[in-house]
This record gives structure tokens, sequence and C-alpha cells, in this order.
């Protein structure tokens, strides 16, 4: 059984990670159910339309520097509006980082406070992409380089943009399982060259 993952690692069928994964079923077929639930097959389009969908799976790749899944979300974008594709690819260079930034509450943890920069997407990108959308961007870029920072007023921001409460769910959702799918790749990518 191949997946999206294993399309984008290049596991082969019979392959020793292919055996590996084979272990772990459920983990497999899940990713993939949640990849389809959330972006190719989505039951309510209400709450995100395909193009925000594609927008913020490329966005949060991109962010990661993570080129194969970046390019993935990028042809599903350029299927949905090609437009966005070009503002998203254009206002990348201005929001890619490092990071983690952002402040703990006051007590140990308050060493690993680092000071970054909060991304505002520019009039350009907003003007291509509108509010909400716009608003969504700075949310995934927040969750991807500030995760320390994100709050109640973080989502609220959201919900003023003209997200609804379901449509906030799932821009998170969105994130977090753009974040999730990198990291299986990352650590499957490095096992393919160890085993």
């Amino acid at each position: 059984m191949s997946d999206l993952i294993d399309d984008l690692v290049g596991i082969g069928p019979g392959s020793a990670l292919d055996a590996l994964r084979a272990k772990r079923p459920v983990a497999r077929s899940d990713a993939q159910a949640t990849y389809d639930g959330l972006i190719t097959a989505p039951t309510d389009l209400a709450r995100a339309t395909a193009a925000e969908r594609a927008a913020l799976g490329y966005w949060v790749a991109a962010l990661s520097r993570a080129q194969g899944l970046a390019d993935h979300y990028r042809v599903l974008l350029d299927d949905a509006d090609p437009g966005l594709t070009a503002a998203i690819a254009a206002a990348l260079p201005g929001a890619v980082t490092t990071g983690p930034y952002g402040a703990y509450p006051e007590g140990p943890l308050s060493v690993e406070d680092e000071d970054g920069p909060h991304w505002v997407a520019p009039p350009a990108l907003r003007a291509a992409t509108g509010e909400r959308l716009a608003a969504a961007l700075e949310h995934a870029h927040l969750l991807t380089y500030r995760p320390r920072d994100a709050s109640p007023d973080t989502l609220q921001t959201l919900l003023d943009a003209g997200w609804s409460t379901d449509g906030v769910v799932t821009v998170s959702q969105l994130v977090a399982f753009t974040h999730f799918q990198l990291r299986v790749i990352a650590g499957l990518s490095v096992l393919k060259e160890t085993i």
C-alpha cells in the first residue's frame, strides 16, 4: 500500500523502509486518510476552500523548507488558483526565517525566550489573497515560527478576518497536519539513507 508520504520519500514496494512502515499500518492509513479528508476530498469546503487548503499546505511546507512537500502543495494550489501560487511564492522570501521565537511565561523556561520577527502579510499578498486568507497565512507563520505566542487573541484575529469557528479549527488542523507530514517525511528520508 503506497501513500503520499511513500511517494514523496521515494519508498518503493518491498523495500526495507516499506516493510518498516508496514509494521504500523494504521499510522500509515490514518495519515493518508487525514490528508484525503483535509486536502483532496474535504466534506465541507465552507470551512476552507480547496485553494485555501492548498495555500496553507504550500505556505507551511515552504516556510519549513520542506521542498518536496512544498512542491506537492504548490501543484495543488496552482490547479486551484494560479494567481494565489504566484502571490504566495513572491511573499516567501520575506517570510522565511529560523526560529523558534517567542516567550515562555516567567519561570525556568524563560532562558529559552528569543525575540524574532512578527510577520505581517505585505500589501501585495493581502491584495491577492484577501483578508481571510492573509490572516490564515499570518497565523500559520505564527504557529510555524512562534508557537509559544499562540493565544486566544491570535485565534480572534482569524474570526475577525471572516473565518468561522469551524474554519479556525480547520486552519489549525491544516497547519498541524502539514507539520506532521514534513516531520514524518524528514524522519523517513533519514532512515532511507541508513537502512
